[in-house]
């Protein structure tokens, strides 16, 4: 039987990204669950209500009735907004209510990350400045040095899931840096699976995007579970580094990195 891996997505823009990543890897089930989003806007307060315990936790009570093997809050800014603390909680409730281990896209980064051996990114980010800055914070918390960082500043996910294939390769080489040792994309909302090898191709690094490190982290708990994921994360082509890798090394163990003077639980 293939494994299950669900997702809470907000509102419609870029998750005909998981149907790609399920025929690719041929024996996952990836289903989503759209989630509320009262505003479009990449804006803190916005993010806030897209992102809140109500609208989650609803959400993963759907994913409970589809048994799935882990659950993931596929939203970057959605997340990390809420600082590392909060993004903790934020995923604690997702696992309660959906009955199966949980993480978030922003928790996603930091382990994929993590595996790969990245300490120092770039960032390409589509969201205005002050929203980048907290996902700047965010990786640092986790001991991730970012390099360089730029906005585009777009406002809303419906705009940011209209960029097409040459838009979304130029805008990520345009923004690496000669130190980074990846380069970060992180919005849900914008598609990029279909585009992983042309990216890593044009910038010799790896990309790390949000829908697909969302995918490898639900991959990653539901095989650390024991319910029978693991072979899904064989060495895999087509989907970047990330899965070309397989599972290895410290991000197997699907406990969040340490924070000195964090509170540290298990996501």
């Amino acid at each position: 039987m293939a494994a299950s891996v669900g997702f809470l997505y907000p509102g419609f823009s870029a998750e005909d990204d998981y149907p790609v990543i399920e025929r690719i890897l041929g024996d996952v089930r990836l289903p989503v669950v759209h989630t509320l989003m009262r505003e479009d806007a990449h804006r803190v307060d916005a993010l806030l209500d897209v992102g809140g315990a109500d609208v989650l936790a609803e959400g993963a009570r759907t994913l409970r009735e589809l048994e799935v093997a882990a659950a993931v809050w596929a939203c970057t800014s959605g997340s990390f907004v809420f600082g590392w603390d909060g993004a903790a909680d934020q995923v604690a409730g997702v696992r309660e209510a959906a009955g199966a281990p949980a993480s978030s896209t922003s928790f996603a980064f930091v382990n994929a990350a993590r595996h790969l051996g990245l300490r120092r990114v770039a960032v390409a980010a589509t969201y205005p400045a002050d929203v980048a800055g907290r996902f700047v914070a965010f990786l640092g918390a986790a001991g991730i040095e970012v390099v360089a960082l730029t906005s585009r500043g777009i406002i809303t996910a419906a705009e940011v899931g209209t960029l097409g294939r040459a838009d979304v390769l130029d805008f990520v080489a345009a923004n690496d840096h000669p130190e980074a040792e990846g380069v970060l994309v992180p919005d849900t909302a914008l598609h990029t699976v279909a585009w992983l090898d042309d990216l890593e191709a044009r910038l010799g690094k790896p990309v790390l995007t949000a829908n697909q490190v969302s995918v490898w982290e639900g991959l990653r708990l539901a095989a650390a579970s024991g319910d029978g994921a693991a072979s899904a994360l064989r060495p895999r082509a087509g989907l970047g580094t990330l899965f070309a890798t397989g599972p290895a090394g410290d991000s197997w163990d699907h406990a969040a990195v340490p924070v000195p003077g964090a509170r540290h639980r298990t996501l």
